[in-house]
């Protein structure tokens, strides 16, 4: 009886074992490769479609380069299963986003497989460049390989670079992971023009390659190769534009055919003597048909079946903060032509999907292109218009300067609206919404604003649209709201006043944003200790409510903030406020409650939470260490 063959996963250890297989093999072992990411995302859940998209690249790229002394780095990195199952981490990958589990990106902490971290877009070329002047500069560093994506090559940071890599001419590898077309060719030509090419002697020029590839195709494709040039060109016919920055082009490339992506990577490993550019047609999702079928690929995705491809996504007890955002500009929108919205390549993850099916006129996507999404919506406030820019916290970082500039030192009125403020859970560190509350409250003429509940973030949307002033920003979770009663629409806030939501005598907890369902839980666990709590939404970070300030610390022994943002933000600012009106010297005891000064890995997000002392125990343990207090045993009465 013949015994089964023993899968060809099994027998790699790492990179290396790659390396003595044939090509047959390498073609075998990454069907085995994208089974096992399918099986494991399915009980994770996480970017699956990218990730299925690089199989058969990521297993040429480690066939063919010499990792880890040369430097693999996936751009943004929601593509990094299949690389994380066979650099070693194959016995982890069911963690993934999990807590104390592998995380859902590149992390230098976690591989010397991964030599940079990523999880923000269009960095990778730049990194990549950084390493090729480490190793000229003789540091113990070999290639370097930038593995980046059709969106994320349309931010310009990536033009800033490939612009600075060209004019340095050093040897460096750039591949262009295009799964926007696939083009298809038959695997018999272009094989047979590829393998001649590897096979010829190692004086024949990169640039033959590069040049001879179109001209091999059978007709009807070398028209899908044509349109693949003019998509990353711009122009039809004539030299590619990374040719012009001073790269070497090759391709396009089908990126499932290992018998051509072997000998094209072989053959630039062996004979690129500066920046060579890569261009492969992938497929997002390819080889599992539910992600292929999909709208987005199976971008993200929760846990899913599968065999029907079924994602088991828990049933909401509320709306989203997002859904709740994007019925309430709609509503703003419909009463107001001068509303308008940009988001930065995020549509559906802002909710403006929602608002584009009513408005698809007055809802502008930039792409991954956070810089030019802020000054562009600067100049449509300047025009007169009523705009909202709508992008996650962790990405509004990546246009600071902009806001600083072309918004705040203008004061024009942009309307910030702030997704995914906090702790975000599976995506972790890199996505954390930690810093806006600091950042922009810091900035002249700012009105910042955090929503306790969903209900209040339809009253901020409400209070945005209509504020001509100066910018205007309001910051609310990612996930479902607190279950309030929705009203029929939001009304505008009076700028600069909160509210109190509990009278109590003995501590104040003044929270500022979505930990307010947490403060008042911390009322109800102190109640039970007998301490009397006042609990208040401030609503406002920047002008801060000073009366509501004043009146919890005259009529308050302690007085606690709360907020889900870094040091340096809305307690600060209280702080501030309260030394420099003499308001201290009162005996007041006052403590800030923000996340701590370190990153927190992926968890859940109460999870995360409980690690940043976040929790309604914790607020009711600071309240009472301020107060003195000895806590009550639990279940004794009071």
């Amino acid at each position: 009886m013949t015994r089964p063959a023993t899968p060809l996963l099994d027998r790699v250890a790492g990179p290396a074992d790659l390396r003595g297989m044939s090509d047959g093999d390498l073609a075998r072992l990454s069907d085995e490769l994208r089974a096992e990411v399918i099986s494991a995302v399915s009980e994770t859940g996480g970017h699956l479609g990218s990730s299925l998209g690089v199989v058969e690249l990521t297993v040429a790229i480690h066939a063919v380069f010499n990792t880890p002394f040369d430097k693999l780095i996936w751009d943004v990195g929601h593509q990094c299963y299949p690389h994380k199952v066979i650099t070693g981490r194959r016995d982890r990958i069911r963690t993934l986003r999990q807590k104390d589990g592998l995380s859902g990106f590149t992390k230098r902490a976690e591989s010397e497989f991964d030599p940079f971290g990523a999880a923000h877009s269009s960095t990778s070329i730049s990194a990549g460049l950084g390493f090729a002047v480490g190793r000229d500069m003789g540091q113990a560093t070999g290639d370097a390989i930038a593995v980046i994506g059709d969106g994320s090559i349309s931010a310009g940071m990536a033009y800033e670079a490939m612009n600075n890599a060209g004019h340095e001419g050093r040897r460096l590898f750039v591949i262009l992971n295009d799964n926007e077309m696939s083009i298809d060719p038959p695997v018999g030509a272009m094989s047979r023009y590829l393998s001649g090419l590897y096979a010829s002697p190692q004086g024949a020029a990169l640039e033959r390659m590069a040049e001879g590839f179109e001209a091999a195709l059978p007709g009807p494709f070398r028209e899908g190769a044509r349109r693949a040039r003019q998509l990353v060109t711009g122009v039809a016919g004539g030299g590619t534009l990374f040719e012009e920055l001073g790269f070497t082009y090759v391709g396009p490339v089908d990126g499932h055919d290992m018998a051509q992506l072997l000998p094209v990577l072989r053959a630039a490993h062996a004979r690129a003597t500066g920046p060579v550019l890569i261009h492969c047609c992938t497929v997002k999702g390819k080889g599992y048909a539910p992600a292929e079928s999909s709208a987005d690929k199976y971008h993200g995705v929760a846990k899913f079946d599968v065999v029907s491809g079924a994602q088991k996504k828990a049933k909401a007890n509320a709306p989203s903060y997002t859904s709740v955002f994007a019925k309430a500009l709609t509503q703003a929108a419909e009463s107001d032509p001068r509303i308008v919205a940009v988001t930065a390549a995020m549509p559906s993850g802002t909710g403006l999907s929602k608002v584009a099916e009513r408005f698809p006129a007055r809802i502008f996507d930039v792409g991954i292109a956070e810089q030019h999404g802020v000054t562009f919506a600067a100049g449509m406030a300047a025009a007169g218009l009523r705009p909202f820019c709508a992008i996650y916290s962790t990405f509004l970082q990546r246009g600071y300067d902009q806001v600083v500039h072309d918004v705040a030192l203008q004061g024009l009125p942009v309307r910030f609206a702030i997704d995914r403020a906090g702790l975000v859970g599976a995506d972790g560190a890199t996505h954390a919404g930690a810093f806006d509350i600091g950042y922009l409250a810091n900035l002249p003429g700012f009105t910042v604003m955090a929503a306790g509940d969903e209900a209040e973030l339809m009253h901020m949307v409400a209070t945005a649209a209509e504020y001509d002033a100066g910018p205007i920003a309001f910051r609310y979770p990612r996930g479902e709201g607190a279950g309030v009663d929705l009203p029929e629409r939001g009304t505008p806030l009076e700028i600069g006043r909160g509210r109190v939501l509990r009278e109590g005598t003995g501590v104040a907890l003044l929270s500022f944003g979505a930990h307010l369902g947490e403060c008042q839980a911390a009322a109800e666990e102190l109640a039970a200790q007998g301490i009397s709590a006042t609990v208040a939404d401030a609503r406002f970070a920047k002008p801060l409510d000073t009366d509501l300030i004043a009146q919890l610390a005259r009529h308050h022994e302690a007085l606690i903030t709360v907020e889900q943002g870094a040091s340096g933000g809305f307690g600060a600012l209280v702080l501030h406020h309260l030394a420099e009106t003499g308001q201290l010297d009162t005996g007041l005891k006052i403590r800030t409650m923000m996340l701590p000064d370190r990153f927190i890995d992926q968890a859940s997000p109460a999870e995360m939470y409980a690690a940043a002392g976040l929790t309604a125990r914790d607020i009711a343990a600071k309240a009472i260490e301020a107060l003195g207090a000895v806590p009550l045993a639990r279940g004794a009465r009071a």
